[in-house]
């Protein structure tokens, strides 16, 4: 169940893009343009993550500001922090620190795909071409699909502290 993080993508002129970040907490509004791959290198990042990388990065290009995502995963949570730098090849301690929060990986990942799901609902996959200039990140999207439910089936499939294991009883 959802303690209310929602990311929405939405197409602004020919290669630019507002990605809204909202929680119970904040609400952040975050530039992107396509010079760089900002959905692939976000679903990307997600994706290492659900394979248990305990650390993945994101940016977001705004030309010349730049929005840097960092993760960290700790178990079954990771902390998501927001950084502005006013260019993209700044170092983080250079950044302000828009937005930051804690997730069950679960919830993070379902939100990102519920996110480019809608957006291939509202404008297709030739429509998204047409504004962002780049293909629709299918390939990123899918990959991110099939390993949160890999891992999600992992886990039902685990047996709990009050479960038999294989042949016990």
């Amino acid at each position: 169940m959802t303690i209310g993080l929602r990311l929405d993508w939405r197409l602004d002129g020919h290669g630019w893009a507002d990605c809204t970040v909202t929680d119970l907490h904040a609400s952040i509004v975050l530039t992107a343009s396509s010079i760089t791959s900002a959905p692939e290198e976000f679903l990307t990042a997600l994706a290492r993550l659900t394979v248990g990388e305990m650390e993945s990065r994101a940016q977001f290009e705004a030309e010349p500001t730049a929005y840097r995502w960092i993760f960290y995963r700790e178990d079954e949570h990771v902390w998501v922090r927001v950084l502005e730098l006013r260019d993209g090849s700044d170092h983080d301690n250079k950044g302000t620190e828009l937005w930051s929060s804690q997730y069950a990986i679960d919830e993070l990942v379902r939100a990102a795909i519920r996110c480019f799901d809608h957006v291939a609902r509202t404008y297709g996959e030739s429509g998204y071409r047409g504004k962002w200039g780049e293909h629709f990140p299918r390939t990123e999207l899918e990959a991110l699909r099939r390993l949160w439910n890999d891992r999600r089936h992992l886990h039902s499939a685990q047996p709990g502290p009050h479960q038999p294991r294989g042949g016990e009883r």
